[in-house]
């Protein structure tokens, strides 16, 4: 089957998450119509978009691109009637999902693909009452998804596999960096990832062994470093020295595999959460989340922006295989 070709983005619920998805797609060209039902969506989507838009503009603007080509309705139906891909957002409810897939399989073109940002719930419960569920996929993003370029793609167990093929297509097109993950599971697998660090994070602070501001510090100017340029197995690899991953996992592996037993389960009690929340408020030190957003996305972009000069997909290529440069 011919896949659907995509000119019209209808973003479902604009929240923070939404809102981020629209300006990603107005900056790479396409016409979005967004839906929400509150009283203050509109203004504050374009709001969000205006304040975004240099941001993801630096990232990967295409001609023609605008905001201009935001509309906005609060008819759910005539907002995905002439949609060729719909975004939802929607609160993270399993029912309210469940109903709301129901309805977007019924108002919009039968070949048009449903992809929920759901954070944690499964596509095989937001499909249970869609006519049409083979179209239906999730495709969650890491905030904020007009700057971080991971998508993580599952369907459901009535997902078809032509869904799965199109949906990564088509995220990849878009500047994305879609994974497909094999299985469904709640949390997916990046959330889960980052869960079980800040669970250390917690029970090390928890235990009186640092605080707050230099838990932040040891992650991101530590590991959070490497990690932004490649993932902890190829990381690991380097760290086998000449022996690479092989001598890693013979040698070092089994002492970290025995240090697991070690990590703490925190209890999270109110004093624990008083601890959290003072020492973010000093570490904050008085910046709005406005402005740490902003600085937040400022350097992210730049860092996007050295990783695209060696490509989207890794390192780069063996010393044999890079291209020439001409002066």
């Amino acid at each position: 089957m011919t896949r659907r070709p995509v000119h019209r983005v209808a973003i479902v619920g604009t929240g923070t998450i939404g809102a981020s998805w629209a300006t990603h797609y107005l900056v790479r060209g396409f016409d979005v119509t967004a839906t929400d039902p509150a009283s203050t969506a509109e203004a504050a989507l374009r709001s969000y978009v205006d304040a975004a838009w240099d941001t993801a503009a630096s990232i990967g603007l295409v001609p023609g691109a605008s905001p201009e080509r935001l509309t906005f309705t609060t008819d759910l139906a005539q907002a995905v009637g002439d949609a060729d891909f719909v975004q939802e957002n929607a609160p993270e409810r399993p029912e309210l999902k469940v109903k709301l897939f129901a309805q977007l399989d019924d108002a919009s073109p039968p070949d048009t693909i449903l992809a929920s940002s759901s954070s944690g719930i499964t596509m095989s419960q937001i499909q249970a009452e869609c006519r049409r569920p083979e179209r239906t996929v999730i495709g969650h993003p890491f905030n904020p998804p007009h700057v971080i370029p991971l998508v993580e793609v599952v369907g459901g167990t009535r997902t078809s596999a032509e869904t799965i093929r199109d949906t990564m297509s088509f995220y990849e097109e878009i500047g994305k960096k879609p994974v497909l993950l094999k299985k469904e599971l709640p949390g997916h697998v990046a959330n889960r990832i980052q869960a079980a660090l800040y669970r250390e994070v917690v029970h090390l602070i928890q235990e009186g062994v640092l605080d707050v501001a230099d838990s932040d510090d040891v992650v991101s100017w530590g590991p959070g470093l490497r990690w932004g340029v490649m993932g902890p197995n190829l990381l690991w690899h380097l760290g086998g020295g000449a022996g690479g991953i092989e001598h890693f996992m013979d040698t070092l592996m089994p002492r970290m595999a025995a240090s697991w037993q070690e990590l703490g389960t925190p209890e999270f009690t109110p004093e624990l959460k008083e601890t959290i929340v003072a020492g973010v408020q000093r570490e904050a030190d008085g910046r709005s989340i406005d402005e740490l957003a902003a600085w937040r996305d400022t350097m992210l972009s730049a860092l996007l922006a050295v990783r695209a000069q060696d490509g989207p997909s890794g390192p780069p290529p063996a010393a044999g295989e890079r291209k020439t440069e001409t002066s």
